[in-house]
């Protein structure tokens, strides 16, 4: 556990401690926003065990700043229902045994105004701690760790509740994604090219001053031959064809774990895509719209992805290659042209000529399993359980999507995914190696 005495030493600026508590209360905002199209019965869903209800969401990223910053470094400070510490604990394992994540969809109580109050109280807490007292580094890092965890569950909020949403029959939308739907079912995406990659040693990893995750560091020389890649991601028209050529039908083409799921599953095209009197369709966070052909191919899974990439003649990117294409191509602009969460668009949109689409629209994936980097090693308090646990049998994706915040992405952020999920924003960027 972090303690008091830890927190307060080594005061930051007045200047620095005035702009935490503006990025506290922006992210706190922002999460209730996202949250305030849902009502009472909507937060109350969990359609599968990968998935939480939207009020837990709300209730757990209040639970993080209250367990690992209030209860150590605010005097007085008393939790608001002790019964919290274990209704919305995630996997913190070390403070104690978490409630069962697939049954999280039976917490009927407490209701959604309860969760509320809960975020209101530690707001108000929280903005004591940060004005009344001297904030230290350390406070100061625990606090962005915290932010950048509330956004990361603002992705999350997003993706559960459609996934939710999906199985209603009635097709509900979150939000109004009207468009032309003529203008925009025959949009296609710029022509895709190669962009030459030349090897070498190139500098993978976070370092400095501004905020990362422990799990983009150390920062390090990493070894890339020769490689090309993708000018965009791999559009609708391009999975179609895929799937009318026989793609889910070839065992040839899949991964025999992603064969067998696909035997078990009976999957005959990405989630969310359905056919309706021979015309394409996806269920969006706008509800049941068109499918548009030159928009990134999205919820794809691994299997998925790699299996296009094989059929295509080429293959998934490591994420060194990734990364390394990534900072060498970097446009002017890139992060405020991007098509992140602040746009409000909640789905990935046509590359434009010139776009490279490195940043937003779709998390991609890479042919990498989610391991530690060279000299990575974990914290040894709590906070520790935050990315090391889980570097065991997952797969690592760049980049960013259409719903995730401008301020919390960057060309390092190491997602990370099991092959089997598609239920986040997610899709394919190709690679090859030199003729």
């Amino acid at each position: 556990m972090i303690h008091r005495m830890t927190l307060l030493a080594r005061e930051v600026s007045d200047e620095a401690q005035a702009e935490l508590i503006s990025r506290y209360q922006r992210v706190r905002a922002e999460t209730e926003a996202l949250a305030d199209p849902l009502s009472a019965e909507d937060m109350q869903l969990q359609s599968m065990p990968d998935a939480s209800p939207s009020k837990w969401h709300l209730a757990h990223t209040t639970w993080f700043f209250e367990t690992f910053i209030l209860r150590n470094a605010l005097p007085g400070y008393r939790v608001f229902n002790s019964h919290y510490h274990e209704l919305f604990n995630s996997y913190y394992n070390s403070l104690g045994t978490p409630f069962s994540r697939p049954r999280r969809g039976l917490l009927s109580r407490p209701d959604i105004d309860s969760i509320f109050a809960y975020r209101q109280s530690v707001d108000l807490a929280m903005q004591e701690l940060l004005s009344d007292y001297p904030a230290s580094e350390a406070l100061q890092a625990l606090v962005a760790l915290g932010l950048n965890h509330e956004q990361q569950h603002q992705e999350l909020l997003l993706t559960d509740i459609k996934h939710a949403f999906s199985i209603n029959p009635l097709q509900p939308a979150y939000a109004d994604l009207s468009c032309d739907p003529e203008e925009e079912e025959g949009a296609d995406a710029p022509a895709l090219r190669w962009l030459e990659i030349p090897g070498g040693a190139y500098a993978i990893g976070a370092e400095g001053d501004h905020f990362y995750f422990d799990n983009e560091s150390p920062a390090h020389q990493q070894l890339v031959e020769d490689f090309h890649i993708a000018s965009r991601l791999v559009s609708n028209r391009e999975f179609i064809e895929f799937i009318e050529d026989g793609g889910y039908r070839n065992p040839r083409l899949w991964l025999s774990d992603g064969w067998s799921l696909l035997q078990q599953e009976r999957w005959e095209k990405p989630l969310y895509w359905q056919q309706r009197e021979g015309r394409w369709m996806q269920f969006t966070l706008g509800g049941l719209q068109p499918l548009v052909d030159g928009e990134p191919a999205c919820h794809l899974n691994f299997y998925e992805a790699d299996a296009f990439a094989t059929w295509a003649g080429k293959r998934l990117p490591t994420e060194a290659e990734w990364e390394a294409a990534a900072c060498q191509i970097r446009q002017p602009d890139q992060l405020a042209s991007a098509n992140l969460l602040e746009k409000r668009q909640f789905r990935p949109l046509c590359a434009s000529a010139g776009q490279h689409q490195f940043l937003g629209d779709l998390w991609e994936w890479t042919s990498s399993a989610y391991l530690p980097y060279p000299g990575f090693r974990a914290s040894d308090d709590a906070v520790g359980e935050y990315n090391g646990k889980f570097m065991c049998n997952q797969k690592v994706l760049r980049g960013g999507s259409c719903i995730t915040p401008a301020d919390h992405i960057r060309m390092t952020y190491r997602n990370f995914f099991y092959p089997h999920q598609g239920w986040q924003f997610t899709g394919v960027r190709l690679a090859g190696d030199p003729v």
